[in-house]
């Protein structure tokens, strides 16, 4: 396969790139140059939200499939389903859980991907989102119109990565190191009074997943979870168990409340990739793992 990536520069975008390549896939990155590229890749530099900057970067390529690993908002997407028309056959967009946000409750079934349909979503390309602030406050709700954007409207086949969180390799958001930080210092980690269960994800896992994905054919959304679920209180509880020390859990205001506390259900249904002949892993397969390094980190 011939494969663009946009992004790729950090965290399981790296690793995603490492799994194409290995697979004979000839790759090119197109991003702003903030961090150098793998090697073995072609190189373009573009900023995505710059249409013509984007084209030129790209001059005649075309390529069997795009894997979007930064498309936020509608905006980008309208760019991008502009610029790739007649350019691939194939878009792989790489969503998040956070599209389910406003649909979980507490004691909630695991969300399948029919629970938010991406060809029957609206968008607006009028809100602000190039303003930093707003796009933070709406980060699931960008990602539900960039789906919707492109499903509706790009000439070509889209298929939607829904990642749950993300745990281990070079994680920046610093969402884990919170808790293993807290946990050895014996301060106390602030939780929900009956936190409600997530859905995780290992890192090399979900970058499997999206080259598994590249070169499949399916359309559509598609959960990518590993088994298993934790709150808040069974992640403190196994990091605990990990570095042998006791944690101390609180309960507090919503400003100081831990990363993966939450107050509705956060769980993903994942039959839909079993079915297209996935299987991930279970969450307590790598997890101490993941702890362990996060600690060495």
């Amino acid at each position: 396969m011939d494969v663009c990536v946009i992004g790729g520069s950090r965290h399981f975008g790296r690793r995603l790139i490492g799994e194409l390549r290995a697979s004979g896939a000839a790759v090119t990155v197109v991003n702003r140059g903030s961090a150098p590229a793998p090697h073995g890749v072609t190189h373009l530099l573009a900023d995505r939200d710059d249409e013509a900057a984007l084209r030129a970067a790209l001059g005649g390529r075309r390529f069997d499939v795009v894997i979007d690993q930064v498309c936020y908002t509608p905006l980008q997407a309208a760019v991008a389903a502009r610029v790739f028309a007649g350019r691939t056959r194939r878009y792989v967009l790489t969503s998040t859980v956070e599209v389910y946000a406003e649909l979980g409750r507490p004691g909630g079934p695991a969300v399948p991907e029919e629970a938010v349909d991406p060809s029957a979503g609206s968008f607006d390309l009028e809100l602000p989102w190039a303003k930093g602030r707003f796009l933070e406050d709406h980060y699931g709700e960008g990602k539900r119109q960039a789906e919707a954007l492109l499903t509706r409207e790009a000439p070509f086949d889209v298929a939607v990565v829904r990642t749950a969180h993300v745990l281990g390799g070079a994680d920046f958001t610093g969402r884990l190191a919170h808790y293993v930080e807290r946990i050895e210092q014996g301060l106390p980690v602030v939780v929900h009074p009956a936190p409600q269960p997530a859905s995780f994800v290992h890192e090399p896992e979900v970058a499997r997943f999206l080259a598994w994905a590249a070169a499949a054919d399916f359309t559509g959304p598609v959960n990518a979870a590993s088994r298993g679920t934790l709150d808040a209180r069974e992640l403190c509880t196994a990091i605990g168990a990990a570095i042998e020390v006791e944690p101390r859990l609180t309960d507090g205001p919503g400003a100081l409340l831990s990363p993966f506390s939450f107050d509705r259900c956060y769980a993903m249904d994942t039959d839909r990739a079993s079915r297209l002949g996935f299987g991930f892993s279970s969450v307590a397969d790598w997890l101490p793992l993941v702890i362990k390094e996060a600690r060495e980190r």
